[in-house]
């Protein structure tokens, strides 16, 4: 499905989006949750957190092995996955292309489950952060991470567009839940860790080739 006319508003998730981070994600959670006592494979963390903020991640950690164990999980995998995003962080395949067909065609953001230090690490590390700076957007700055709508809506606001003339770009369970409760149209990026069939959805658009977007956006 090609949409009808390009949208005012195109807003980007980041991880797995735009950087292709969530892969060191997933590694660093095995072995950070390994050691903090709650041991499970890739696939499961995949399940459980690709897409959730990290103050979810940090709820869910302190329910399962107590109070306090979430700030301990936080220092220790954010430091870990600093490390590994300095080591090497490509960009999502063909997403440079996308960008240069998109950027100059119609307004972007970024809004994202990452917190602001994350966000200009890992763009300023692949060089994008110059390209969304100043519209960058975060769930720290509202009360609920997705699969709650607010920080689309809380982006699509600050930008100045109705939710109705926004896309969200997302390649996450939770992310497209996140869109579609904001009344957003969503492109799911299919060619990362998510299965298409948990993208798959109403107002949704799955696709595993990231230099297809603008075309799938009436950009060309």
């Amino acid at each position: 499905m090609i949409a009808a006319s390009p949208p005012r508003l195109v807003i980007f998730d980041c991880d797995g989006v735009l950087v292709d981070s969530e892969r060191i994600a997933v590694r660093v959670q095995v072995e950070v949750l390994a050691a903090m006592g709650w041991p499970m494979d890739e696939a499961e963390v995949i399940h459980r957190f690709i897409g959730r903020s990290a103050q979810a991640i940090r709820a869910s950690v302190d329910e399962h092995l107590g109070t306090g164990a979430g700030a301990q999980w936080d220092e220790v995998f954010h430091r870990r996955h600093r490390e590994e995003v300095d080591a090497g962080l490509p960009l999502v395949d063909g997403i440079g292309e996308a960008l240069d067909a998109i950027l100059p065609a119609v307004a972007t953001c970024v809004a994202s489950g990452g917190d602001h230090a994350k966000m200009r690490h890992t763009l300023g590390v692949t060089g994008l952060y110059p390209r969304f700076e100043g519209r960058i957007f975060s769930s720290t700055e509202v009360a609920l991470g997705k699969p709650a709508p607010d920080v689309f809506l809380y982006a699509a606001e600050r930008m100045g567009v109705a939710p109705t003339e926004c896309v969200v770009v997302e390649d996450s369970h939770y992310g497209v839940l996140a869109a579609r409760a904001a009344g957003m149209r969503s492109y799911a990026y299919a060619g990362g860790l998510t299965a298409a069939d948990r993208l798959t959805g109403d107002g949704t658009v799955v696709f595993d080739d990231m230099r297809k977007l603008p075309s799938l956006l009436g950009l060309g």
